[in-house]
């Protein structure tokens, strides 16, 4: 067992300079930590698997088929498969969340 976090994780890039980093990473489950600066959003798509966010710090504002969704830090949201999804951060601080596929979800998303 390791700990893990932001500094010994693999990082990547992701919508409009936003930070990832794969707290947990295997084929059967996905752990991510993420970080979404002030006003950025990502593209409308949708996973093939069930999401689940949990926020960490801010608010984020979900669209999930065509409804909109504010989601305060403490809370989780879940996003079923197959939904058309995206979210945003419409606030003047960073946003942090933590995002659980199980199974993983990189790799089954498709962009609108």
């Amino acid at each position: 067992m390791k700990i893990k976090n932001t500094s010994n994780s693999e990082h990547y890039l992701w919508g409009e300079s936003c930070d990832g980093w794969h707290l947990l990473k295997s084929d059967s489950l996905s752990i991510i930590q993420e970080k979404m600066p002030s006003n950025t959003e990502e593209g409308l798509h949708f996973h093939a698997k069930a999401q689940h966010f949990f926020i960490l710090k801010g608010t984020a504002t979900f669209e999930v088929d065509n409804e909109i969704y504010s989601v305060e830090e403490g809370n989780g949201f879940h996003v079923q498969a197959n939904q058309i999804q995206r979210i945003f951060n419409k606030t003047t601080m960073d946003l942090e969340f933590i995002l659980i596929s199980e199974p993983k979800s990189h790799g089954n998303q498709t962009n609108l």
